[in-house]
């Protein structure tokens, strides 16, 4: 069989990577083009576009860049049309992964979206899209197949793929040590994967740091952002750290964390480590979110759970005494402390599923081909 896989951010690159060494499993000829990252080529897909040159985030940004998103939609058609892959599988993504789903039913290619968009927080009519031309909705989050239900959809609930990640991450951790040491306890900062929203957010975290002098803050790297543009924004903080391609070692030995909305949240919750959610976009981008977007909160932990398991600073309410006041609520209050963790556990019994995500996602994948190759022959 031959897939296509597009994925757009880093997470993606890690889930898609995921899936890939399952489906490698149950199909040993696979061959598999992507748009994704280093991920999915170890995994030995052969790598289309990498991710980092598709990453554009808020609305003012989408626009400035819509000449380069749409050449990159205009390549990726021609590039499937050489490869006729048997199946387009599309990992989150929507505002490219949409277009493409919609041009390929209509060239008569079988389309497989994992990780649905999150049109359940806004843009709710793009499920009109995907009833037309998705042949099968892999879900990831509890919430989204009764959504599914509501507009007469069936999808399919996997679990998420994050639980077994982490769970493998901590098995080697325990057996080989982290690879970070510290003489005192770890504050993680985690302020995003793009350049727009890291400038947005590293420097008030960096402010924070100075009011907990007791502590070790360390900075995680994007993958594939170079130093120099971190060492212009850690210049004035010489006592705070970095590390790259390390966020989680980091968490594993971090006390809290800061950390920019997105997958991130989730990631630090699974991990156990109470943190403080945080968002600051552009002044436009966010008056514009804030009009289409009508979930009661941004960060997943809380969405999953249906209440504020995690404080959340947005945009103006995002600053350095802010921050301050609730870290320190973290770190010496026994009692919230333990709420948080109670709340995390609950969280990811939620998320857990029989079997892994990955592996369940795979089979529904492999077994959908089969069915396809069945009908074909008959």
């Amino acid at each position: 069989m031959k897939y296509y896989l597009i994925a757009g951010e880093a997470s993606g690159d890690l889930h898609a990577s995921n899936l890939l060494k399952e489906l490698k499993k149950l199909d040993s000829n696979l061959h598999c083009r992507c748009w994704g990252g280093d991920k999915m080529e170890n995994e030995g897909a052969e790598l289309v576009k990498h991710y980092r040159d598709l990453a554009f985030m808020g609305f003012v940004e989408v626009v400035a860049n819509l000449p380069t998103i749409l050449k990159n939609i205009t390549f990726c058609k021609e590039d499937i049309l050489k490869y006729q892959p048997d199946v387009i599988v599309l990992v989150d993504y929507p505002g490219f992964n949409l277009r493409i789903a919609k041009w390929a039913k209509q060239h008569g290619f079988k389309v497989i979206y994992y990780i649905s968009p999150q049109i359940w927080a806004w843009k709710e009519n793009r499920v009109h899209t995907i009833k037309k031309c998705v042949d099968k909705m892999l879900v990831i989050l509890p919430f989204e197949k009764s959504f599914y239900e509501k507009w007469n959809y069936e999808v399919e609930y996997v679990g998420h793929p994050l639980v077994e990640v982490i769970a493998n991450f901590q098995h080697e951790v325990n057996r080989n040590n982290s690879y970070i040491q510290s003489n005192k306890p770890i504050v993680a900062l985690l302020p995003g994967s793009r350049k727009q929203e890291i400038i947005q957010k590293l420097p008030v975290m960096l402010e924070v740091s100075k009011h907990f002098k007791s502590y070790d803050f360390i900075v995680a790297k994007a993958p594939g952002m170079d130093d120099f543009f971190y060492q212009e924004i850690l210049k004035d903080y010489p006592e705070v750290k970095s590390i790259s391609g390390k966020t989680y070692d980091l968490l594993s030995v971090a006390s809290a964390a800061l950390v920019t909305s997105g997958t991130a949240t989730l990631e630090t919750a699974l991990f156990g480590v109470p943190e403080i959610i945080c968002y600051k976009g552009s002044k436009i981008s966010y008056w514009i979110a804030k009009k289409l977007v009508k979930i009661k909160y941004i960060g997943l932990v809380n969405l999953i759970m249906g209440k504020e398991v995690v404080k959340e600073l947005i945009q103006d309410e995002f600053n350095a005494t802010n921050t301050v006041r609730e870290l320190r609520l973290l770190l010496e209050d026994k009692n919230k402390e333990s709420q948080v963790k109670n709340d995390y556990k609950e969280l990811k019994a939620l998320l857990s599923k029989e079997g892994n995500a990955s592996q369940r996602a795979a089979l529904s994948i492999f077994s959908f081909l089969q069915e396809e190759e069945k009908s074909l022959q008959q």
